[in-house]
């Protein structure tokens, strides 16, 4: 594996899992490495000490025993390298104040300057119900990311989906979500 990517997969890990925007076990984060093959972290990563030994690598066309060590969101991250050819990065993280958030809102208005400048509104994604989401979700983030110009899902009471060609850029743009996300909820307390 490319250690550069690894070594940029392993810092953003880090500082998102430090942000508390990964769980222990849940959460994941993968690097496209050409059109049929990507690299995610295992199901039994801890996402704050990610190295090569926790990541895997995947070949969509040949199903082998590596997809069964990867994270359970495997699928999702793999219908967006298919369907988005702009995606270098996925990541799936489940930033507190942006879950807590999407709990009774439709979308995320951010009043704060960054949240105003660079993400503009984002829209919150309703499961409906969560007894099928897992089979659905692959197909439905993947519409969703197809049919909406933007590069952060939000779905109510699961957590954020995002995307980009830069990792830097993706984990700033979920930094700066959660952070408008939290001043919203501060500022309701007032």
């Amino acid at each position: 594996m490319d250690k550069h990517l690894i070594e940029a997969i392993k810092h953003v890990s880090h500082s998102l899992f430090e942000k508390n925007f990964f769980g222990v076990y849940h959460g994941s984060i993968s690097a496209r490495i050409d059109t049929g093959s990507f690299i995610i972290n295992t199901k039994e990563t801890i996402l704050d000490q990610i190295d090569e030994e926790g990541l895997v690598r995947l070949d969509c066309n040949k199903r082998d025993y590596r997809w069964s060590l990867a994270s359970s969101d495997v699928h999702i991250h793999e219908h967006l390298y298919e369907t988005l050819p702009n995606a270098k990065f996925v990541c799936y993280t489940m930033p507190p104040y942006s879950v807590s958030y999407s709990l009774k809102h439709g979308k995320v208005q951010p009043k704060d300057y960054y949240g105003q400048q660079i993400l503009k509104e984002v829209h919150i994604y309703d499961p409906k119900h969560f007894d099928d989401w897992m089979e659905r979700a692959p197909y439905e983030v993947a519409r969703f990311f197809n049919t909406h110009e933007t590069h952060l899902l939000l779905i109510r009471g699961f957590g954020l989906i995002s995307y980009d060609r830069d990792i830097t850029e993706m984990a700033k743009k979920i930094a700066i979500l959660e952070n408008s996300c939290r001043l919203l909820a501060l500022s309701s307390i007032y």
